[in-house]
């Protein structure tokens, strides 16, 4: 028994030198198979040393166990105490992978393995890799061979004598040589096949790029042709195939010695779907004509590997210029970008950080934007032409793509994640690319990376501050040496040509790399503060300008609010301290004319896009009274009418820049293509926000206007009320106003009187909103009065009371549909909503003379007033299932029913729409059709408007403002006809239910 005192000494000491389980540690140290050994005072310092302590030991007591004579036991044992290599080679594999722990057991004489290899030899090639697979004829023994190379491969590996990239090179290399071994017992199994033809094995993707891991599929494509000249091609296809099909089966299948690794043939031409075995003529003709960005990106790390060298020389030697020509594709670096996004969105949520590979700072970022430097600027520079990640990088910043400081800190933190990745694979040798759950296993990994203080806290830290590192990188990386082209240099720096930072640009969609470069120039040389800023700041931006589709514009604003605000302290602080301020507005300036036009007009108003805790920062949508509040403060202090409107109009152009770049940032994020309530949200929020600004507008015009020819008081009651798009709080960037203007004159005050100083008010107001200035006019339209253009611009209460007793056509009775007072005197605009509530909501609905009468209204209007030459199918207004048809719709429903339904009883069009499917009058999918259509639409004339700066209800001709247009409305690059598409179709299916709905067809 042991004494408690030894006891208790033990239990330290296995604890001081990292066992987690002291009991179990204990035990083992005191089994027979290291009674001989068990007081050395080197055993347990090496096995301290381990990644996991008591997993090596474990180890080592079952290979002791596995020996199969007590000679082959006390060989293992002396030269285990006696050679320090084998020592710490054989130990670090045993405390650092379980599954090749559980080869040694399965193979007790395989740990002489790690005695071949002797410090002057230290990195074994394909040839050496052969010799040890040589006597493997069958697919049992060719995993038992494998697994023994692999051995000292990691061995090397955890005792630090390769680094991960040697470790990398060689695991491909172990590759190339089994994919050998496996074709060479492919082809002894069926000597008839190999004799039919010639097949060539090209490594893709990590085996081809010498970087591959210890799990991980083995990427390849197959090439074949006849044995012969002349040869049958297809049976040497087939013949091919077969051999193909029985080296991926040799490599793939899992048996009690489980399996190599995957062979994955699906990068081949056509994918999954496409022939196994290809002719090198049908591979190019291929490339040539259906390949996609992605290939080609591909074929980077295309390598032949093994089977017929000729052939496989042949096939990259056809190959690799197509690949350096990928650069010129149409939307090139939008195409590599969006599949890497596509990436990251398919991770599962739950695993997206822990993901070392594909999430975001992982693996993927860092080769996706290498290769895509390879691929702009290895047309001219055949140094960036490797398909090794790090050769590539080191490369790219030795010719000046990259600055020196960005390829150490990328080159650092992707060894160190390549580690990380190699290491949780090693464990249980399975193909995984997550950060582990369990302590224990973060506790193996740090440990295994030389963390003894506290490895999961050590590890956690330095696997945050890493993918921290690779996301800013993977940002800047493609855009900032384009400044470097410009900028002043220290002697000796390498930097980009004008050649290349040209070439880049060009890759990224601007269409004038010259200007672009003057711009950059501009901005970032010198050494002032404000440049350095700039430099700071210009990578990122430039890459959220290259996202949209007029690069040259968002570039050119950029510089232009530069250019206004640089001087101004906090302009640069908030763009480099708020990352959704710089990006914001990177978004607003490249998205098209209206809101840097706004924005143009009053630089300032940049403050909006910060984080919103400023006074009237941020920007949310303001509320109708604080907006009023603070217009009417304005006027208050200003001392003319006009000064007054002129500060009205600046609250305005302001406010329309702050719902515009709202409107613009909501629209290109994720989460507002991702449903259709989020599209009519926008444009509710758009339209709301519109309204309320209008109505403010004309509030504190009228208050000006009043308080200059009157003073406190008019001696007319006067009111406004919103009609149209205006009344229903549906207003579009590029919409007039339509108003009605009603007056009362008060007690004692004669009518005539009343009447001209209300036509003066309305004179007055409407001059002075239109007075040329720096801000946008506010134009104030009244043609749905009584009588139209012929009729007095204002009347009394009284006298639309007569009119619409006597005169008034149904088609009045719609258009008041959305009546609603806007500004003026409250009761006086309550009381003509009591006035025309009978109209818009007669009591027993329509007759049919009048339903029969708008139809006609309907139909005419169709016929006449769509512009000539326009798609009626692309107009968003009159065009079948444009604006017109759902609205019509609607009011015929509200002109019918409004009288018994409330809900139908606003003058909001959605809302009403949405009233009519609760009481039954329209159904579930027909409503969803009509609103989805309006919706639409809206959306088009928002755009149109933020794109072109002008109204217009088509889409636009020319091909920037109709990319534009679709980026905004959620279509990527090369996507401009599936908008075009979906607007057809989507109008298409509301005309239908038009035509049951409102034409009773």
């Amino acid at each position: 028994m042991t004494a408690p005192g030894r006891r208790s000494s033990t239990f330290t000491r296995l604890l001081r030198h990292g066992f987690t389980d002291a009991s179990a540690a204990e035990r083992l140290l005191d089994s027979p198979e290291l009674a001989p050994v068990r007081n050395d005072p080197v055993l347990l310092e090496a096995l301290g040393a381990t990644a996991d302590p008591d997993l090596a030991l474990l180890g080592l007591v079952r290979l002791l166990e596995a020996q199969p004579a007590p000679t082959a036991r006390r060989e293992l044992l002396d030269t285990l105490i006696a050679a320090k290599p084998l020592r710490d080679r054989l130990l670090g594999v045993l405390g650092a992978s379980a599954a090749l722990g559980d080869h040694l057991a399965r193979h007790a004489a395989d740990w002489h393995a790690l005695v071949t290899y002797e410090p002057r030899d230290l990195h074994p090639g394909v040839e050496e890799f052969e010799r040890g697979l040589a006597a493997a004829d069958d697919p049992v023994s060719l995993r038992v061979a494998y697994r023994r190379c692999l051995l000292s491969i990691a061995a090397r590996d955890v005792c630090g004598t390769t680094g991960v990239a040697e470790t990398a090179a060689e695991l491909a290399d172990l590759a190339t040589a089994t994919l050998r071994a496996a074709l060479r017992i492919a082809r002894a199994a069926a000597p008839e096949d190999a004799a039919l033809c010639r097949l060539a094995v090209i490594a893709m993707g990590k085996c081809g790029g010498h970087e591959l891991n210890y799990v991980s599929d083995v990427d390849v494509i197959f090439v074949g042709e006849p044995a012969e000249d002349g040869g049958d091609e297809t049976g040497a296809l087939r013949a091919a195939t077969r051999l193909a099909s029985h080296l991926m089966r040799i490599c793939s299948e899992t048996t009690v010695e489980g399996s190599i690794w995957p062979v994955d043939a699906n990068l081949r031409p056509e994918g999954r779907n496409g022939p196994l075995v290809r002719t090198l003529s049908s591979h190019v003709a291929y490339y040539q004509r259906w390949a996609k960005t992605w290939e080609f990106q591909a074929l980077l790390k295309a390598r032949p590997v093994a089977g017929d060298a000729g052939l496989g020389a042949q096939y990259v030697d056809a190959l690799a210029p197509l690949v350096w020509q990928a650069a010129e594709r149409d939307n090139f670096v939008a195409d590599v970008q969006k599949m890497r996004r596509r990436v990251v969105e398919n991770i599962p949520v739950a695993e997206v950080e822990r993901e070392l590979k594909l999430g975001p700072g992982g693996l993927r970022d860092v080769e996706f934007a290498v290769q895509l430097l390879q691929l702009v600027h290895g047309r001219a520079d055949a140094s960036l032409r490797s398909g090794t990640t790090l050769d590539a990088l080191q490369a790219l910043a030795a010719g000046g793509y990259v600055g020196r400081v960005d390829a150490v800190q990328l080159d650092e933190a992707y060894r160190f994640l390549r580690v990380m990745e190699h290491r949780i694979q090693l464990y249980r040798l399975r193909r995984t690319h997550l950060l582990p759950e369990d302590e224990t296993d973060l506790r193996r990994l740090g440990r295994s990376l030389g963390m003894r203080g506290d490895p999961v806290t050590e590890l956690t830290r330095e696997w945050k501050r890493h993918t921290s590192v690779v996301r800013r990188l993977h940002e800047k990386l493609f855009y900032r040496p384009l400044l470097d082209a410009v900028a002043q240099l220290a002697p000796g720096e390498a930097r980009l040509s004008p050649e290349a930072a040209r070439e880049r640009l060009v890759a990224l969609g601007y269409a004038d790399p010259a200007a672009a470069l003057r711009h950059l120039e501009a901005l970032a040389s010198g050494v002032t503060r404000k440049a350095a800023i700039q430099r700071t700041l210009l990578p990122v931006l430039l890459g959220w300008f290259a996202d949209s589709a007029d690069p040259d514009a968002g570039l050119l604003n950029f510089r232009k609010v530069s250019d206004a605000l640089g001087k101004t302290p906090w302009y640069l602080r908030l763009l480099r301290d708020e990352g959704a301020a710089a990006e914001n507005l990177a978004r607003v300036l490249s998205a098209g004319r209206l809101a840097p036009d706004l924005l143009m007009r009053a630089p300032e108003a940049v403050a909006l896009l910060g984080d919103g805790r400023g006074d009237g920062g941020g920007l949310g949508p303001r509320g109708r009274a604080q907006l009023e509040q603070e217009i009417l403060a304005a006027v208050g202090r200003a001392e003319s009418a006009e000064q007054g409107v002129t500060a009205a109009r600046g609250v305005r152009r302001r406010e329309l820049f702050r719902t515009a770049a709202a409107d613009i940032v909501g629209s290109y994020g994720t989460e507002a293509q991702s449903a259709e309530a989020d599209q009519g949200a926008l444009v509710d929020r758009v339209g709301g926000a519109v309204s309320d600004l209008t109505a403010a507008t004309l509030a504190g015009t009228l208050r000006a206007v009043v308080r200059e020819g009157w003073g406190d008081t008019l001696p007319t009651r006067f009111a406004i009320i919103g009609m149209g798009r205006f009344g229903g709080h549906e207003l579009g960037y590029g919409s007039d106003a339509d108003v009605l203007f009603v007056h009362e004159p008060r007690e004692g005050v004669d009518e005539r009187e009343a009447g001209q100083a209300a036509g003066r008010v309305v004179a007055e107001m409407r001059r002075l909103l239109q007075v040329p200035s720096a801000d946008p006019p506010l134009l104030v339209d009244a043609d749905l009065r009584p009588e139209g253009k012929s009729g007095p611009l204002v009347r009394t209460l009284t006298s639309y009371g007569a009119y619409y007793r006597r005169w008034s056509l149904v088609w009045e009775s719609q258009a008041l549909l959305r009546a609603e007072p806007v500004a003026g005197d409250a009761d006086l605009g309550r009381r003509f909503i009591e006035l025309v509530d009978p109209l818009r909501y007669p009591r027993g609905g329509l007759g049919e003379d009048a339903v029969r009468e708008i139809r006609r209204l309907k139909a005419r209007m169709e016929a006449e007033r769509l512009p000539r030459g326009a798609d009626p199918k692309l107009h968003t207004k009159l065009g079948p299932g444009g604006l017109s048809d759902v609205e019509w719709t609607v009011q015929l429903l509200q002109l019918r029913h409004g009288a018994d339904e409330a809900g139908l009883r606003t003058t909001r069009t959605r809302e009403a729409l949405a009233a009519a499917r609760a009481a039954g009058l329209v159904s579930q999918e027909d409503a969803s059709t009509l609103d989805e259509a309006w919706v639409l639409a809206s959306r088009v004339r928002n755009a149109v408007m933020l794109v072109r700066g002008r109204a217009g209800d088509t889409f636009p001709t020319e091909p920037r403002e109709l990319a534009a247009v679709g980026r905004y409305l959620g279509y990527g690059p090369g996507h401009v006809g599936d908008m075009l598409d979906a607007y057809r179709r989507t109008a298409r299916l509301a005309r239908g239910v038009v035509e049951e709905l409102f034409y009773g067809a």
